[in-house]
This record gives structure tokens, C-alpha cells and sequence, in this order.
């Protein structure tokens, strides 16, 4: 039963990923975990099971990732990668580039990241549908271990008009993503109008703090928040996007 109380371990004992492993029997092997508690993965420990590295020596820019570069000053290379993987850019400017991803993001270099790879002109592209991805470590977890704990999947995000990046979640399952307070009332009985908790991105900012970026551990396991878990894999993080028509600063 929940009672408030969250417990927060950092998960341990992981192999180096390679392309191909099963990271569900893998997680469930290392960390046992039960079925009211919820495995938070970080994205690039995903990305390297499901083969999404890229050399960029094997990149040749075109034209148009030459022309951005240079208006970026980045790696033409890096922002070509970006380009494949983004249906557009929404901000170019030195040392800047944010594009909205396939996938409905929008972030810095479609996602596209280097740290905390083994090899030096490597990078690491975002998983291709991350709830997808959730979905199948989570069954992963079920077959190897016999429970089903939610599943996050986190990124670190940088955000609007505040300093330093946060973990937010870019895929989910098992998890209720957003819990919509919206006509409901408040603790003195006022109806409330705006407010939705955005669940699992403060479970994935709340993993991240159990661990430091240089520890090599790839995610966490939160146990106290049963009354998130759920039967069914749900609607995914795909639930936290907001739509681009109510999206008023782009």
C-alpha cells in the first residue's frame, strides 16, 4: 500500500549493452522488480539494445545540414543525423538547434547525444517509438521475472526559460502519464481548472536524482507509487505532448 513514502535505488549490475540484448530480462534479472514498483531506464541504455548508435564518420552532410552548421556552429555531421531525424527545425541559432522529432519531441539536436558512449565520434539517436519500446522491455520484464512494473523511459530535456536540464519521460507503460485534476476540487473545495501532473516526467526527474551522470548506472527503481502502476501498457508518453495547436510559442 502506498502511504506516501518513496524508496528510490539506483539499478545495478547491468552488463554494457549491446545492439540486440534483452533489456526486460536483463532488468528483471538484476533488479527483481515487483509489480507496484516502476523501472525507470534511461534513454541511452534503450537506444544502445535497439541498435540506434550511428558513426559520424559514416555521415555525409548535404546542403542544407552544411548551411546549418555553420549558422549553428555544430558538427554538420551531427546536424545531419538531426535532420533525418525531425520533421522540422524550430530554432537555429549559434550553439542552438531545437527541431521537433519524428517521434513529436521537440528538443536539442532531435535527442542526439554523445555521453556516456564507449567510442569518441559515436552518438546515440532517440529510440524510434519510445512507448513502443517501454511496451516490450516491460513483457521483457514479465517473461524473465513474472511481474509487470511500469516502465519509464527518460531523457534529459533542457526547459524554457530555466537554467539546466531536467529527466522527462519520452515513453511509458504501465504507467498513468498525466493525471488530470481538472474540475475537480481542491483541499478547500475550489474547483480547479489548469492543473495536470504530469506523473511520469516527475518519476523520471525523480530517478535521475538517485543517480549521477557519471556513474554508469542506467536508470532506477522506484518503489511507493503502486496507485500509478497499471494492468495495461495505457496511452504511453505520447499522452504528455501537447497538441500543436494549443502549443502557443512556436
Amino acid at each position: 500500500m502506498d502511504d506516501g513514502e518513496l524508496r528510490i535505488r539506483p539499478l545495478r549490475g547491468l552488463p554494457e549493452i549491446r545492439d540486440g540484448d534483452d533489456l526486460g530480462a536483463l532488468v528483471a534479472e538484476a533488479a527483481g522488480p515487483r509489480g507496484d514498483e516502476i523501472v525507470v531506464l534511461s534513454q541511452k541504455v534503450v537506444s544502445k539494445a535497439e541498435g540506434r548508435l550511428r558513426s559520424l564518420a559514416n555521415v555525409e552532410p548535404s546542403e542544407r545540414a552544411i548551411g546549418l552548421a555553420h549558422e549553428t556552429q555544430k558538427d554538420p555531421r551531427l546536424v545531419e543525423l538531426a535532420l533525418e531525424q525531425s520533421r522540422g527545425v524550430i530554432r537555429a541559432a549559434p550553439g542552438v538547434l531545437i527541431t521537433e522529432t519524428l517521434g513529436g519531441w521537440i528538443c536539442a539536436n532531435a535527442g542526439i547525444d554523445a555521453s556516456n558512449l564507449e567510442a569518441d565520434g559515436w552518438v546515440a539517436l532517440l529510440p524510434e517509438d519510445a512507448d513502443e519500446s517501454a511496451r516490450r522491455i516491460r513483457t521483457g520484464i514479465a517473461k524473465a521475472g513474472g511481474t509487470s512494473p511500469g516502465v519509464v523511459i527518460a531523457d534529459s530535456f533542457g526547459r524554457p526559460w530555466r537554467l539546466g536540464q531536467a529527466d522527462v519521460a519520452i515513453g511509458c507503460a504501465g504507467v498513468i502519464p498525466i493525471d488530470d485534476w481538472r474540475g475537480r476540487p481542491d483541499a478547500g473545495g475550489r474547483e480547479l481548472a489548469a492543473t495536470m501532473i504530469a506523473n511520469a516526467d516527475q518519476i523520471a526527474a525523480a530517478a535521475d536524482l538517485a543517480r549521477s551522470k557519471d556513474s554508469g548506472e542506467p536508470g532506477a527503481v522506484i518503489s511507493g507509487l503502486g496507485r500509478l502502476v497499471t494492468e495495461a501498457d495505457g496511452p504511453g508518453a505520447g499522452a504528455l505532448r501537447r497538441p500543436e495547436e494549443e502549443d502557443l510559442f512556436r
